[in-house]
């Protein structure tokens, strides 16, 4: 995990302590264990003054909500926090958006390496810098990038309205979340 402060953790307690009137439980890092198995296998560990404790996650943080829940969490949570750690911060929470905006993995069904594939496919990047509109920022660099421009003599250029053509381009062919474009699929 990159940055220390954004470390994925899930505060553990059981049903009967909840029950009971308790909120003891432990923190666990998932930073620390190889996966799922090692994972739960050390809060039965923690809990096994109870016979057969039921878990409970009673808080987490840095977890999406499509991979964690009161009392399971996702097969493939650390298979997708080892894929987000390969990528710079921008792009791990472009990921993050695709997977819980635009697919709804993995409530959809799909495994993770089509939606990384998926994500690779349809994310045109960042766009939230100096002009405060991702939409119009990205039209100024699709003409760039693909020449729409560059017969149209420099006079006429400037009449071009870069806002409107990049309104129009998010009627249906891309979606902006928080700065960050993504192409329909």
């Amino acid at each position: 995990m990159k940055n220390l402060r954004n470390i994925p953790k899930i505060y553990v307690g059981t049903y009967w302590m909840y029950n009971s009137g308790s909120l003891f439980g432990k923190w666990f890092v998932l930073s620390d264990y190889a996966d799922a198995e090692e994972l739960y296998k050390d809060c039965y560990e923690y809990h096994r003054n109870e016979f057969l404790p039921e878990l409970m996650f009673q808080d987490w943080e840095c977890i999406p909500g499509f991979l964690i829940s009161k009392c399971s969490l996702h097969e493939d949570t650390f298979r997708y926090f080892e894929t987000v750690s390969e990528m710079d911060d921008q792009r791990a929470e472009a990921f993050e958006l695709y997977c819980s905006n635009i697919i709804s993995w993995p409530a959809n069904g799909n495994d993770l390496d089509e939606t990384l594939e998926g994500f690779n496919e349809a994310y045109q990047g960042y766009y939230g810098g100096a002009m405060k509109d991702p939409k119009t920022e990205f039209a100024y660099q699709y003409i760039e990038d693909i020449g729409l421009l560059e017969r149209v003599p420099q006079m006429l250029e400037r009449y071009f309205d870069y806002e409107a053509f990049g309104r129009d381009m998010f009627l249906g062919d891309y979606s902006e979340y928080d700065g960050h474009i993504f192409l329909d699929m």
